[in-house]
């Protein structure tokens, strides 16, 4: 081994940037909340991986007659669930902290026609988990997983 070479094998290794930690979301004090009535979901095509594949659904989100996100479900295979439907939800930076995620998690997983839909996001994103959790979604990640799997399931008629 080359005296180089050493030299670099005994330096300790640093990362070369550091992790981001995600930003905390915080509900905006001068935005106030959107009630329930005014979220809506509109049906559109989506695109692959995004709701426009196989037993997919896409729904642009509007709140008080405003575009506020997209949210989707698609059918995907992965450990540690396996083949299952799976939603995710994208709000656009004004629309977040209004409540609007909460109402439009419940409307698609009722739209959807699965019985059972699971939502894959960070540990750390706290808003995501509480609107999940208020639109009747429950925590079913397995013990020692790193990211939190949340399952809703369709209530009986």
């Amino acid at each position: 081994m080359s005296e180089k070479k050493r030299k670099a094998a005994a330096r300790p290794r640093t990362p070369t940037r550091p992790t981001p930690k995600p930003k905390e979301t915080k509900p905006r004090a001068f935005e106030e909340k959107v009630e329930a009535a005014e979220v809506e979901l509109l049906p559109t095509k989506g695109t692959p991986g995004k709701g426009g594949g196989p037993g997919g659904r896409s729904w642009i989100i509007r709140a008080a007659g405003d575009r506020a996100g997209v949210i989707y479900v698609n059918v995907i295979d992965e450990p540690p669930v396996g083949k299952h439907p799976s939603i995710q939800i994208f709000l656009n930076k004004a629309s977040q902290g209004r409540g609007i995620g909460r109402v439009a998690y419940r409307m698609a997983s009722e739209a959807s026609g699965y019985e059972v839909i699971y939502a894959h996001m960070r540990k750390a994103n706290v808003a995501s988990r509480r609107a999940a959790e208020e639109a009747g979604y429950v925590d079913a990640s397995p013990p020692g997983f790193a990211q939190l799997i949340m399952k809703w399931k369709r209530r009986s008629r």
